[in-house]
């Protein structure tokens, strides 16, 4: 089959429009790598979200994954690492538990993360109400 060659100005319009498609994928897609996050530590963090919010596997992967994607682009892995251990340990019972609770930076911090989680957990259509 012969196609008829492409005048300068379609070749320049495909140009334009493919310059235009690129620079709108990457004005849109989600900004993750703001701050690299180690593999292991996204799975683990995945893993822990679908169990929290049980779901058809592979919508509920997307969604969990949305939201580290979305703290990711917040926050970085270091101040990620120090939030999310303070919100875990704040729930610890006895002495070990109470250096966090009596540590007004670090309930600043678990009050914070919680929010940054609700606030990612509602863009990436988790239900952060049922439980």
């Amino acid at each position: 089959m012969n196609h008829p060659p492409l005048s300068r100005v379609t070749r320049s319009i495909r140009a334009l429009c493919s310059a235009a498609f690129g620079a709108l994928l990457a004005a849109t897609a989600p900004s993750a790598s703001a701050h690299d996050y180690p593999t292991a530590d996204r799975v683990i963090y995945v893993q822990d979200c679908m169990k929290q919010h049980p779901g058809h596997h592979y919508e509920m992967l997307n969604k969990c994954s949305c939201v580290l994607d979305k703290l990711a682009s917040e926050v970085s892995f270091d101040d990620f690492t120090t939030m999310s251990t303070a919100t875990n340990a704040n729930s610890m019972g006895g002495e070990r538990g109470n250096s966090i609770r009596d540590s007004e930076a670090m309930q600043a911090e678990i009050k914070r993360f919680r929010s940054l989680q609700t606030a990612a957990k509602k863009s990436c259509f988790i239900d952060v109400d049922a439980k």
